[in-house]
């Protein structure tokens, strides 16, 4: 038994790795290694399956689903609600990902005494599952928002630079265009080379490539419209627009 201090807190708890002898060659075994992943992704995922947009919309006897574009997210909320509803869930959504990369991963981390070499995986797996939580809820069929807000969020934690670049992009874009879906499509392309060009870690780049891809797919409808040049600009009107 070993007593670990975590912040002036002293607590007991059993060794993290266990040995077995065999002969001449010892094996290592941490078991909680796998427990923790588990944990951190069945709870990231939860907390970005929330959502937010549906419930505000909900609580303003609003199906979400059924006007505009049919999307629970920030933008659809903010044509239909208005600018404070829409706000509202843009934050919630983007605070979803940054609580499951840094609040509960610290405390998946300092309960299952992660190493400091797993914790960068740790917090990318936390990432993927709450954005995968957000765009495929369990509560809504599986059907969710594009998980930008989301994303957002978990790269605050993870790449922070990087987020400056591709936010950068997206409000430059905004301005031109007035085209949310466009800005939000040119920052997910632009996503794994702004990680690549602020870490130079081949880790982190991979797994915000899988992200921006992911949410390039969810954008697939506004894609379409981009291109046949149906797709509405953003307006600061309350109307029922599609997105």
């Amino acid at each position: 038994m070993t007593t670990t201090t975590y912040r002036g807190l002293q607590r007991n708890r059993l060794p993290a790795t266990f040995h077995l002898e065999a002969g001449t060659e010892t094996t290592y075994i941490r078991p909680v290694e796998p427990l923790s992943y588990i944990a951190i992704a069945i709870t990231a995922y939860l907390v970005g399956s929330i959502p937010t947009g549906f419930l505000v919309a909900k609580a303003k006897g609003v199906d979400i689903r059924s006007v505009g574009s049919g999307n629970i997210g920030a933008t659809n909320v903010f044509r239909i609600l208005g600018k404070p509803a829409g706000v509202f869930v843009l934050v919630f959504d983007g605070l979803k990902g940054f609580a499951a990369c840094a609040w509960f991963s610290d405390v998946v981390i300092k309960s299952f005494a992660v190493t400091p070499d797993d914790e960068v995986y740790l917090r990318l797996v936390a990432g993927l599952a709450v954005v995968i939580g957000h765009n495929f809820t369990c509560w809504l069929k599986f059907k969710g928002g594009k998980g930008i807000a989301t994303s957002a969020g978990v790269l605050a934690a993870l790449v922070p630079w990087a987020l400056i670049i591709i936010l950068s992009i997206w409000i430059i874009l905004f301005i031109l265009t007035r085209y949310v879906s466009l800005g939000s499509v040119a920052a997910a392309f632009t996503l794994p080379f702004a990680t690549w060009l602020t870490t130079k870690n081949w880790t982190l780049t991979i797994v915000t490539g899988l992200m921006g891809a992911l949410a390039i797919y969810k954008h697939r409808g506004n894609i379409q419209r981009l291109l046949s040049g149906t797709e509405s600009r953003i307006s600061f009107k309350r109307k029922g627009a599609t997105s």
